[in-house]
């Protein structure tokens, strides 16, 4: 199993998600592709999106004081545009439009990308 990761949280999203946590209990996240909000990684209470076979798990997010993981789901179409990619999900000011359980808090997630490396392609049977 590879040490590399897929999908990382800045600091202040992993501060949000504490709070969002204490507000609904533990959370996960899916991100579909679509355009505008629709790339946006949205943020549920977990089980509230039901994934299936069309969507890829990028991992579990560890969250600092949190006792759960947040899963992170992405739909198997985006996913291929982005699996050479590590995300990492960082929090901007400004409302998006979706349904995403931190759009009353006046914020928004958003990924920030870079691409793997060869060794880090390598290590997750990318090449």
């Amino acid at each position: 199993m590879s040490s590399v990761q897929k999908v990382l949280l800045s600091g202040s999203a992993a501060e949000l998600l504490r709070r969002l946590t204490e507000m609904h209990g533990p959370l996960m996240f899916h991100q579909s592709g679509g355009c505008c909000d629709g790339s946006s990684p949205m943020c549920f209470p977990d089980g509230e999106f039901r994934t299936g076979p069309a969507d890829v798990h990028l991992g579990d997010l560890m969250v600092e004081g949190l006792e759960t993981p947040i899963g992170f789901w992405m739909s198997a179409d985006q996913y291929e545009y982005w699996k050479h990619t590590q995300l990492t999900v960082d929090v901007v000011k400004g409302r998006g439009s979706g349904f995403s359980v931190e759009a009353p808090e006046g914020v928004r997630f958003l990924i920030r990308s870079r691409l793997f490396t060869d060794k880090e392609s390598e290590a997750l049977g990318l090449l």
